[in-house]
């Protein structure tokens, strides 16, 4: 099932010149996969402890791309320049789901009621759990849809921006969240059916 995860290679393609730059500079793979963990840790806590304000829920559409971007270079790095390591492969996996913690979490803080966002990215943690599982028994890393990395950033920032600007209510929290979570619960599924498929 198709995701944004499809658009990937282009959106390589324009960061390839960043990526390039950064190798001649000596910059590392794993030095990037530690910044974007850091600055979703930083803006993590800075969402939680903000009480929903918006002028930060406004920021993170932002820091949310940035975050994409270092990902995707952070990738080009290690594959195009042959810095590939068993350490990176474990530091990008566990840095993705420790930022979509502490990016996605924050709002079950001040959207209600909580426990469709909770259970929303209780979902999304195992869809990327899925993925991973493939790769650990000998198959390819999963990205099957419908609600990918790339999927769920775009989700948030729309949830972030409606927040800000018009606020939402309980019935509305409720409807987005659980859509989201039947959507991870799906790629759970197509994640873990691909990788038996593949062996």
């Amino acid at each position: 099932m198709a995701t944004l995860y499809a658009v990937k290679p282009r959106f390589q393609a324009l960061l390839r010149p960043l990526a390039d730059g950064a190798a001649a500079l000596g910059v590392t793979a794993n030095a990037v996969t530690l910044v974007a963990l850091g600055l979703s840790l930083v803006y993590g806590a800075t969402l939680a402890a903000s009480d929903g304000d918006a002028a930060v829920l406004l920021g993170l559409p932002a820091l949310l791309l940035l975050r994409m971007a270092l990902n995707a270079i952070d990738g080009m790095l290690a594959r195009e320049h042959g810095q590939a390591s068993r350490l990176g492969g474990r530091l990008n996996e566990i840095g993705d789901m420790a930022s979509d913690l502490a990016l996605c979490l924050p709002f079950a803080l001040f959207l209600a009621p909580a426990w469709p966002v909770v259970l929303a990215v209780i979902l999304a943690l195992l869809a990327e759990a899925a993925g991973v599982i493939a790769a650990a028994h000998g198959g390819e890393r999963r990205y099957d849809g419908p609600l990918g990395k790339a999927d769920r950033a775009l989700l948030y920032a729309l949830v972030a921006l409606a927040q800000a600007l018009i606020g939402l209510p309980p019935a509305l929290v409720i409807a987005i969240f659980a859509a989201a979570a039947a959507a991870s619960l799906m790629t759970i599924v197509n994640r873990l059916a691909g990788g038996l498929r593949d062996g």
